[in-house]
């Protein structure tokens, strides 16, 4: 019956840069955020525990027996069937106007919905009850013969429609006997003829996300897996400043009971500079551009000292962590948070990611903004603390809450962050400036392999050891396997294939990667980390087992949802998704290892 199906995490995304919202396999809104994606949930149903009917959109057909959906192609807009047992059917169409227009890209805090009649004789009831206040009371209404005001803080949102609003607001049934359209924006009376103008912003928005899809290199393989994933890690990007957040949701718990449930609405240095890098890969440079606007102003408001791991899309550094209480949560699994206390931490990894992206800025002539003098010197006061603080103690990449230690990967960032600052002073003709970067590259590289070597102390050779998840420790986590991605080590290097092999041993559960298995914060990992996975695919292929990789690969691409995306997390007993999504780091996994391992153009051309 709808409204009473279990939430899970098979949603598809719309969205224009400025707002989404996710969408369930009923064609419900369950998840939508205004004014942007860190803001108050007005569609919070995803996170409202059995109570599905407070904070939704939907469209009940009358004896509905099957609901199919898709994309329309190389877009976000989505088509939803709905068939109930008489035979009749109508069709939703969803999107977030996004289009040129006036000068300037047209992204309002607006979404639109069309249903259309497409057999016999369907009866609707339109169910749209946003919520405010992370959940915490239902908006109260205003509304005139053609419009009705929601007051969900603030600003107002409007639904301007040309279906009967009385029916609307009493939450009747009625007959569809023609196309109706629904535009929930800013509270503004609607300008033109509505029908008319939804039409013309869904054909634009059409045409813009398909000029879009057109400019990417895609691998010749898995072209409709990649492109999916590149749209949704588009629409992670908040284009009014560049930001790009982790993931469009808060609190999905990374395993069930877990209260490893963690707001990933922000902008992590590090996610981001994996999604850039993906994008970079299919030539998306416009989200790198914007990306690098942004963290040109993160580093001018640090003014050369500590860059925390994550900030705000408006780059606001403080984002307490507390907790929505009228929200039950994923399935009733609270706490729902809202903030993330990561901000507070120290990972000294972010240097080395805030570099890499930024040096393509002096050498890829396609920027319109080409990097400077100015942006050189800017960029070595952080690789001066990429320097200062390689051998320091820091959370990790995977934030550890209780403990600090020398991570490898934190240091194997601020030896590339030295690496790629010398090779950025080649290109610019500043010799003196080179010879230091690449000096301080080295006494990084030895002091790492110093002190994160673990010899096993049989071995007469580089063979019998691996490296360590930090100074201090033998423990093992999959970041390891990025030493070869950031250019440390080579895959054919000893020391990389034995500590493969040692990650392979003690993080793979079958045909998964947990991302450690220590014991954390909140006890043993759960599940796989679906980055991981990936990373272990990636290396699979580089030692020269790439069958094996590529049924891996198809493995991972068999567990996407139907909307061909991934969250965060997946259980290795069940194979069931967990954790935030759709997650950036997944999404990143799924175009590496398509254009790792697929054949090339040059096949088919």
């Amino acid at each position: 019956m709808v409204g009473t199906v279990t939430p899970d995490l098979e949603l598809w995304p719309i969205g224009n840069c400025q707002v989404s919202a996710l969408v369930d396999r009923e064609a419900a809104i369950v998840w939508s955020c205004v004014p942007r994606v860190d803001g108050d949930p007005v569609f919070c149903s995803l996170l409202n525990g059995d109570n599905r009917d407070d904070g939704i959109w939907r469209f009940e057909l009358v004896g509905q027996v099957s609901a199919t959906q898709g994309y329309i192609r190389n877009t976000p807009i989505l088509v939803t069937r709905l068939e109930a047992e008489d035979g009749s059917a109508v069709e939703v169409l969803d999107f977030c106007p996004r289009h040129e227009g006036k000068g300037r890209m047209y992204r309002p805090v607006a979404i639109s919905r069309i249903v259309r009649p497409v057999a016999g004789s369907p009866r609707i009831r339109v169910v749209l009850r946003p919520m405010r206040d992370y959940g915490a009371m239902a908006a109260e209404t205003t509304h005139g013969s053609n419009h009705i005001r929601y007051l969900i803080g603030p600003q107002a949102l409007r639904l301007s429609t040309d279906a009967p609003v009385g029916y609307i607001l009493e939450q009747r049934t009625f007959r569809v006997e023609q196309d109706l359209h629904f535009f929930l924006g800013p509270d503004e009376p609607f300008t033109g003829a509505l029908r008319e103008e939804v039409r013309r912003m869904e054909q634009a928005t059409r045409d813009y996300w398909q000029r879009w899809v057109r400019g990417l290199a895609t691998p010749v393989q898995w072209q409709q897996e990649v492109i999916r994933c590149a749209i949704t890690l588009k629409l992670c990007q908040h284009e009014e400043t560049g930001a790009i957040v982790a993931a469009l949701t808060t609190s999905i718990p990374e395993a069930p009971n877990s209260e490893r449930n963690w707001d990933y609405r922000y902008c992590w240095i590090r996610d981001s500079y994996y999604t850039v890098q993906a994008l970079n890969r299919l030539g998306a440079l416009d989200v790198l551009e914007k990306y690098l606007a942004y963290l040109r102003n993160i580093v001018d408001g640090a003014k050369g000292g500590q860059i925390q791991p994550l900030y705000s899309v408006m780059g606001v550094a403080e984002l307490n962590e507390t907790t929505a209480p009228a929200l039950p949560g994923y399935r009733g699994m609270g706490p729902v948070r809202v903030g993330n206390a990561a901000y507070k931490q120290v990972q000294h990894d972010c240097y080395g990611q805030i570099v890499l992206p930024t040096v393509q800025a002096f050498i890829d002539q396609r920027l319109l903004r080409i990097a400077d003098e100015c942006d050189f010197e800017s960029l070595e006061q952080v690789g001066e603390m990429a320097w200062a603080m390689h051998d320091q103690p820091d959370a990790g990449l995977w934030e550890f809450r209780t403990r600090q230690e020398v991570h490898t990967y934190s240091a194997v960032m601020s030896w590339a962050a030295c690496d790629r600052l010398a090779m950025a002073a080649d290109w610019l003709g500043k010799a003196d400036r080179a010879s230091l970067w690449r000096e301080r590259a080295d006494a990084i590289r030895t002091k790492i392999e110093a002190e994160a070597w673990v010899d096993n102390g049989d071995a007469r050779d580089d063979a019998g050891g691996h490296y360590g998840a930090s100074f201090e420790s033998d423990y093992l986590d999959a970041s390891l396997l990025q030493m070869v991605e950031l250019r440390f080590l080579a895959p054919d290097n000893p020391r990389f294939l034995s500590t493969f092999a040692a990650v392979e041993q003690q993080l793979r559960r079958g045909d998964f990667m947990l991302r450690y298995a220590a014991e954390d914060d909140f006890g043993a990992p759960e599940t796989a980390f679906n980055v991981c996975t990936f990373w272990l695919i990636e290396a699979l292929h580089l030692v020269g087992r790439s069958d094996e990789a590529r049924r891996l690969f198809e493995t991972m691409l068999s567990h996407t949802t139907r909307s061909g995306l991934l969250s965060e997390d997946l259980d290795y007993n069940d194979d069931e998704l967990w954790g935030n999504f759709p997650q950036t780091y997944s999404l990143v996994g799924v175009i590496n290892c398509a254009g790792l391992l697929s054949k090339p153009w040059s096949d088919v051309r």
